[in-house]
């Protein structure tokens, strides 16, 4: 495996370093998406899903 040492470890490399970057890209995406509905939850604008149905709505 000598002559494949490089090339595999630099794979694994780049994959490892490829999935924490998406990690990364998710967490920070998802605590702006947070922020974001908190503030609009702060201006008022409520989710529709935690409104109470209307009378007669089928």
């Amino acid at each position: 495996m000598g002559d494949y040492l490089v090339y595999v470890v630099s794979a694994y490399g780049f994959s490892g370093l490829a999935l924490a970057g998406l990690g990364l890209w998710v967490f920070l995406d998802a605590r702006a998406a947070r922020a974001r509905l908190a503030s609009l939850e702060e201006m008022g604008v409520r989710r529709r899903s935690s409104a109470r149905p209307r009378e007669g709505a089928a």
